[in-house]
């Protein structure tokens, strides 16, 4: 923990570089409000705390314009990505937790186990690449293996993909995605697609399902 950090703020500081990772994804700054929604506090908190880590050298951080992290910064956010997404499918396979379960059970352990206990996962599932939702699992160098994926929302019509990830923990929305039959590894095609962001109706192996507009948006597929 750097010196401008206290050993008590550990968990707030991983929380905070985690989100931070999550968000910047698209390649852009951001921002404490986006921030601040995430990880449920104020966005003057969000302030305070990333003028902390700037100090800490994990942040970098411009006034009006967002944060985001240095390489210390990531190499500590991949760190407890890793444990998250592991801990999660360690959950799913071995203790027979269902998806929508995982995600607050990973969150309270990742900062619970030592390095030894995650690299023993690790090794206990075989090196994965992959947790429950499809998320990538960082090495244990930092490095992510690259995929090309695309929303269901923006699948073209008549064209067979694979569903691949999940990118939601919404434990709500996990199991109404379960619930209309779409898992991971399926098979799918979108066969129609209402304008105005209505609801899409998929052809799943064969049987017919419709998903409203939001909900794939967070299902990610893979062509075939």
């Amino acid at each position: 923990m750097p010196n401008h950090l206290a050993a008590g703020d550990s968990k707030s500081v991983d929380d905070f570089l985690k989100a931070i990772w999550v968000l910047q994804q698209s390649g852009e700054r951001v921002s404490t409000n986006a921030l601040a929604e995430r990880l449920g506090v104020k966005a003057p908190s969000v302030t305070d705390m990333a003028r902390r880590m700037v100090d800490a050298g994990l942040v970098d951080y411009v006034r009006y314009k967002g944060v985001m992290l240095t390489p210390a910064g990531e190499e500590i956010a991949l760190k407890i990505i890793r444990r998250h997404r592991l801990l999660e499918l360690y959950l799913v396979e071995e203790l027979g937790y269902n998806l929508h379960e995982v995600h607050e059970e990973a969150d309270n352990l990742e900062h619970a186990v030592s390095d030894r206990f995650i690299a023993a996962i690790a090794a206990k599932l075989n090196h994965p690449t992959l947790d429950p939702h499809g998320d990538p699992i960082p090495n244990s160098d930092g490095t992510i293996a690259a995929r090309e994926l695309v929303p269901l929302t923006e699948l073209p019509i008549g064209t067979a993909a694979k569903v691949s990830r999940l990118t939601t923990s919404d434990p709500h929305m996990l199991q109404h995605i379960l619930d209309r039959g779409l898992k991971l590894g399926q098979t799918i095609e979108v066969t129609q697609r209402d304008p105005f962001a209505g609801p899409l109706t998929l052809n799943l192996e064969g049987e017919q399902a419709v998903l409203g507009h939001n909900v794939a948006g967070v299902i990610w597929v893979e062509q075939l």
